[in-house]
């Protein structure tokens, strides 16, 4: 039975990119027939990246059925997989986000979560001497991961050894670094096409505080004036997904790669509550701005206080 790769749901350019080297890892070198898989449609970056790689997109899959074998990617949340995972048959674990428990295998696996900025260097790892050998649009899907989740260094998860296998991998590959990573993030920064609703859920997470449930938003982008300039759309909107999704309340970040740091959307008192508390400033109105926010993983999540 064919193993399948995801991630979480939202998928962004690690849970995209990510499947897609570990199935061809599976397929090439362990002898092992897998395929990626996606819980729902990548966000504008990751498809700049298949498309930049030639890389076909990955079938998206709603579910998985009781004894499926699957490998499960970039998290390890039950609340950011299918509702099915706990009878499906997983088979290994790579990831480098907190251990958040409620997973149930039907026995021991793999599992490899180390504090690394991205699931691809984790990849790199095991893959060890068998990534010399992988195709161009691999290595080039592993190093768009890689800047993508450091945000091409800024962000406070990058580690010396997420760096070096970036540089390594752009070397072998023969890019330049920055003018790459300008690209990737201008197609990020793109979300004319999306809804409010849908930029609300496109890199977002659950996240409980103090028993209270939030939907925490971020949207990282070097233009934060195409997105700032739908504030109020942006707030308006963010009722009917917190009741949809079934949280108090969306928390909307909105990262300026460039100049790093973050404006927090601020739309009633119990965010204003959320920011001066957890961020020790003071709300005069309807945006914050948080200077040197870059990670959520890092510096948003941890911090959240009510």
């Amino acid at each position: 039975m064919t193993t399948l790769v995801f991630g979480h749901k939202s998928p962004d350019t690690d849970s995209t990119g990510s499947p897609i080297a570990w199935a061809w890892y599976l397929n090439e070198v362990a002898g092992v027939a897998a395929v990626p898989a996606l819980l729902g449609e990548p966000n504008t970056e990751a498809l700049w990246m298949l498309q930049k790689w030639d890389l076909p997109k990955p079938q998206i899959i709603a579910d998985v059925d009781a004894g499926q074998p699957c490998v499960i990617v970039d998290t390890n949340n039950p609340a950011e997989l299918p509702a099915g995972i706990n009878a499906a048959d997983v088979r290994a674990i790579i990831d480098h986000h907190k251990l958040v428990g409620g997973l149930e295998t039907a026995g021991p696996i793999d599992i490899t979560i180390r504090p690394l900025a991205c699931t691809a260097t984790i990849m790199a790892d095991l893959m060890g001497q068998s990534l010399s050998s992988a195709p161009a649009a691999i290595k080039g899907a592993m190093l768009t991961c890689i800047l993508s989740d450091t945000l091409e260094f800024r962000s406070p998860t990058t580690t010396d050894h997420d760096r070096a296998l970036a540089e390594r991998l752009a070397g072998e590959l023969g890019i330049d670094i920055a003018s790459y990573a300008a690209e990737m993030f201008a197609a990020k920064s793109d979300v004319s096409a999306f809804s409010e609703a849908e930029l609300l859920r496109m890199d977002s997470k659950e996240y409980a505080v103090e028993g209270t449930k939030f939907r925490v938003s971020v949207l990282e982008t070097t233009s934060p004036e195409a997105v700032l300039s739908r504030k109020d759309a942006l707030m308006a909107a963010m009722p009917g997904v917190a009741t949809q999704d079934g949280v108090e309340q969306v928390l909307l970040f909105v990262v300026d790669i460039l100049a790093e740091e973050a404006t927090l959307l601020v739309p009633n008192d119990l965010t204003k509550t959320v920011a001066e508390k957890s961020f020790g400033v003071s709300v005069s109105g309807d945006t914050v701005v948080l200077p040197g926010v870059m990670s959520r993983k890092k510096q948003i999540i941890p911090a959240l206080k009510l």
